[in-house]
């Protein structure tokens, strides 16, 4: 492929990209037939707290509107979580792992079959919910629910073939990226409002200062510690072929103190949102949603203690199934690699995943403090939910995967260009 064709090629993907989300963010706008707007905003407005309000920005604000991706994403990655947890514990799951390519698409088609099951369950809760609620449904019954709920799983199962499309034929990880799109969109209208909030006095300017100064530091140490890398030391011995002789360099092995990226942010989300989104889109009034919901609020001891140890179970779990100490071990051993003062083999990989271990501990900590920090604000202040950590840090690091993405294959273009000008030089 030549180095316009490629360019071309990257451009196009791009588009493709830009095309996808504007399809997504459309489908936030369009509202599940039968549901009075009026009536949802009144009944909205006073339930934006909590997991609801996080949930809304993993629907890219669709939850407020009631929209057909009310849902969102979150049903597939629920589906992923039990998946990946059954690949670890599973035999059938581990012979599927091992079979390669064959295994990898018989998971994928079984997290897509988890999607449509966790999705019908999931709307059916939700239009139960929305019937419970006076004067909300238009016509209630059999005939809403069954439409609510065919609207429902088919908007979550376009989301995730949209993601699909992205993730092969556009740039990035898609379901990263429609999570990314849809807190993006609403963050004009959380500063629109966290503005509205000082002017009315609700929140002193002080305070909102100091807000966006936390902001910014949040988002200059999210960049420091995605680019922070743990370079192992690697020799390569001499070897004579001939007359000639070869190797003799070093090179380096990159380690991320980060390597999980957003993923355990995103999937202990998910798992706090699962099992309470029949309480939480019930809107009743009854003893026992007040009970739950109050003990997942922002600054609840129980809500943070389960998100940080979900995010830090997540940052183990993601980086012992991406990143393999032995298999890297063997790959330096088959290339001639090592690493000086500690022998090949198995001496290396447990060397290396001494290493990655404290890595993941720092980067666990990490992803701890800057999901939770924030949450201490949202909760003793109005403050938008589209500005605390979680979403700063998906936005942050997604932005930083799909520019490293982009650079690559433009150098990747330029660098074949280079190869082709030196070639046909001589």
């Amino acid at each position: 492929m030549s180095a316009s064709s490629q360019t071309n090629d990257l451009k196009n993907r791009i588009l493709f990209t830009i095309f996808i989300l504007a399809v997504y963010r459309f489908g936030t706008f369009v509202p599940i037939p039968g549901i009075d707007p009026e009536q949802l905003q009144t009944m909205m407005s006073g339930n934006q707290k909590g997991l609801l309000g996080m949930f809304n920005v993993f629907s890219g604000g669709a939850v407020s509107r009631m929209a057909i991706f009310a849902l969102g994403i979150m049903p597939y990655i629920s589906s992923s979580i039990i998946v990946q947890l059954l690949t670890g514990v599973s035999d059938y799951f581990k012979n599927l792992k091992a079979q390669g390519e064959t295994g990898r698409a018989k998971i994928t088609q079984i997290t897509r079959y988890g999607t449509v099951i966790l999705a019908t369950i999931q709307g059916y809760g939700l239009s139960i919910g929305l019937q419970s609620s006076p004067d909300l449904v238009i016509n209630p019954g059999l005939f809403f629910t069954v439409t609510a709920v065919s609207t429902i799983v088919a908007g979550t199962m376009f989301l995730m073939w949209l993601g699909e499309q992205i993730t092969q034929r556009g740039i990035g990880n898609g379901i990263s990226l429609i999570i990314f799109a849809g807190i993006v969109a609403e963050i004009p209208r959380a500063l629109v409002t966290t503005f509205e909030l000082g002017r009315t006095g609700a929140v002193s300017t002080i305070m909102i200062i100091g807000i966006f100064v936390l902001l910014v530091a949040t988002i200059m140490f999210i960049v420091f510690m995605e680019r922070a890398l743990r370079k192992i030391l690697i020799n390569y011995p001499k070897r004579q072929m001939g007359n000639k002789m070869y190797g003799g360099e070093s090179s380096h092995l990159p380690l991320k103190i980060n390597q999980a990226g957003v993923i355990p942010a995103i999937f202990a989300s998910a798992l706090l949102l699962l099992p309470v989104t029949f309480s939480n889109f019930s809107f009743s009034d009854n003893d026992a949603f007040l009970n739950i919901s109050s003990y997942f609020t922002q600054g609840q001891p129980l809500y943070m203690l389960l998100y940080a140890s979900g995010i830090i179970f997540f940052t183990f779990f993601y980086t012992s199934i991406t990143f393999n100490p032995t298999e890297t071990a063997d790959n330096l051993r088959k290339y001639g690699g090592f690493v000086p003062g500690i022998r090949p083999g198995e001496n290396t990989a447990l060397y290396i995943d001494k290493i990655v271990t404290k890595l993941t501990t720092i980067g666990a900590l990490y992803l701890t403090i800057v999901c939770l920090m924030p949450e201490f604000l949202i909760a003793n202040y109005p403050i938008p939910f589209y500005l605390g950590g979680t979403s700063i840090l998906i936005v942050v690091v997604v932005a930083i995967d799909t520019v490293t993405q982009i650079q690559t294959r433009l150098m990747s273009s330029q660098y074949e260009q280079l190869i082709k000008k030196t070639k046909f030089g001589k």
